[in-house]
């Protein structure tokens, strides 16, 4: 309070005291009661100032401990061409690493790890863990490819740890492209789509998208296919399309085996394991959960569970200007998390087909966002947002 609104108190606490003289009250009562009043008035100002600074560094405390949450990180690439890889370097730990390996017969991003360095991809083929399945040995880290193109079953080459015969290839062939920077990162890639021959099917260019903010990891996948000859075809498979295996104990917990079979129908028994430390499930944007949400159409799935003590949500977006919008869901207990706008026989037990083809000079695009997050579950309402940004981001 300053010294005029002090005196002017004062003033009207002077005047609003009814003095008389006649009633010979002591002058030096008023005086002790007007100090006693500008003591009063002195205290709650210094208090209310006090408060007004500590709840102001309080506020600034909290906003600042925010931001550090959720500031842009700083995101690099090291190509390391002679390992066929470039690593995806975000505040200086290792995010991912795109790879082209001769023996997997496909580009794929692997391992994934959280923000806090903990690996949400299964380790077996390439780098086993113990406690893993050892099935599916064409299952690995993050990738995009299907199960029948022109007769080619691209999804399940390199099953038997070996190139398959009647399998196709997609190769590698370039990196156009690699811009870090804080908070997102780009890299563009060209790819071959190879028939057994070695004749090119389909040219594909892939642009990532690498975002990086407190405790979430984005990756934006978005892959161009050109027809460079003739017509593709993409017959209606279960097998595809843009898919993820998981670490162990991301997978549901099951107490079966189970028996599948790939696209030329032979079976391969999925064994049960000890369920320990097991303790993902499935929850799609349409509120279906676990194994049910195997075949079923929306616009994002999310696979939740923790390792350890770390609390991880992994999840899958779908693009409204992808093929079958909302895409079905390829999506398995044991550890397969997959997207398939293609396959709409297999998924609807008949009821529908869908035969798609690229026409001899056209392109298709696909696009899909994966979102992980470290030290808690992203809730309906989180991942809606994160998956109405990418819709009109693309």
């Amino acid at each position: 309070m300053n010294r005029a609104c002090f005196f002017k108190n004062a003033t009207e606490l002077a005047s609003s005291t009814k003095l008389n003289l006649h009633e010979n009250i002591d002058m030096r009562a008023t005086s002790d009661l007007l100090k006693s009043n500008y003591l009063r008035m002195k205290i709650q100002s210094i208090t209310i100032i006090l408060l007004t600074v500590f709840l102001s560094f309080s506020c600034g405390t909290k906003s600042s401990k925010q931001a550090q949450k959720g500031q842009d990180l700083k995101i690099v690439f090291v190509n390391q061409k002679t390992e066929k890889e470039v690593d995806v370097m975000i505040d200086g730990k290792l995010f991912t690493s795109y790879c082209w390996y001769d023996n997997v017969f496909k580009p794929v991003l692997y391992p994934v790890y959280t923000s806090a360095g903990t690996a949400i991809t299964r380790g077996f083929p390439l780098k086993p863990r113990t406690g893993e399945r050892n099935d599916h040995l064409h299952q690995i880290g993050i990738w995009l490819n299907y199960g029948n193109v022109n007769g080619y079953d691209f999804w399940g080459n390199g099953s038997s740890g070996t190139k398959d015969p009647e399998g196709g290839e997609v190769k590698h062939l370039a990196i156009e492209k690699l811009s870090g920077g804080t908070g997102e990162g780009v890299m563009v890639t060209r790819e071959s789509w190879l028939d057994p021959a070695g004749k090119e099917l389909l040219a594909e260019n892939t642009k990532y998208h690498f975002i990086a903010k407190g405790s979430i990891r984005i990756i934006d996948r978005i892959t161009t296919l050109t027809a460079t000859g003739i017509t593709v075809t993409m017959k209606d498979t279960k097998e595809g399309m843009f898919g993820i295996r998981v670490a162990r104990q991301l997978e549901l917990p099951s107490k079966e085996d189970i028996v599948l079979t790939d696209a030329q129908g032979n079976p391969t028994t999925v064994k049960a394991l000890p369920n320990e430390g097991v303790t993902g499930n499935y929850i799609s944007s349409e509120g279906v959960t676990g194994e049910a949400v195997w075949s079923t159409r929306t616009r994002w799935m999310d696979l939740y569970g923790s390792i350890g003590n770390e609390k991880i949500s992994l999840v899958i977006c779908d693009h409204p200007k992808n093929q079958s919008y909302p895409t079905y869901w390829h999506a398995r207990g044991y550890g397969l998390f997959s997207a398939n706008p293609l396959g709409a026989k297999d998924f609807t037990q008949g009821k529908e087909e869908l035969n798609f083809s690229i026409p001899a000079g056209k392109s298709t695009t696909f696009r899909y966002r994966v979102i992980i997050n470290s030290g808690s579950h992203l809730t309906d309402v989180e991942i809606n947002a994160y998956a109405d940004e990418f819709a009109k981001k693309y």
